[in-house]
């Protein structure tokens, strides 16, 4: 269970945790935006498909306005879930391939955030209390600037 989430200036942080395997946690947001990326893209090739994929997103957008912190995210969560509710409708009533082309948008964004954010978490910072040092506490043979 999470105990305590800190954010910091440059944009590190850190979370307080209790239990789970700690190999598995550290990777896990780098794994779980690539792997959602990849779903986008995969999905993106067909009309079905797409719309499916871009139903998930609402749907995902949805359940997190449930824990929105601010008016912000609560706006681009609301935002974002119109402008795609309005390609699904233009997709099947209007024109076709729309959708196709905006599920492959947010599948190539979300991957290439998941590649950056990896870049700058695991290769380019190495200061205490990064992920990239986490790991390195976790198995010691690799040093920081390996482990992305």
């Amino acid at each position: 269970t999470v105990d305590k989430i800190e954010v910091y200036q440059n944009e590190g942080g850190v979370t307080k945790y209790r239990g789970g395997k700690r190999c598995i946690i550290i990777p896990a947001g780098y794994l779980g935006c690539s792997f959602w990326g990849g779903v986008f893209v995969a999905l993106s090739g067909e009309r079905t498909a797409s719309t499916v994929s871009a139903c998930i997103f609402v749907a995902a957008l949805c359940l997190s306005l449930k824990f929105s912190p601010n008016s912000v995210m609560t706006m681009l969560s609301l935002g974002f879930s119109l402008i795609t509710l309005l390609f699904i409708f233009l997709e099947w009533w209007v024109y076709s391939p729309l959708l196709e082309y905006v599920t492959l948008y947010y599948g190539v964004t979300i991957g290439l955030f998941s590649v950056y954010d990896i870049y700058d978490d695991l290769i380019t910072r190495t200061v205490e209390g990064s992920d990239a040092h986490a790991c390195h506490q976790l198995i010691p043979c690799c040093i920081p600037r390996c482990v992305g």
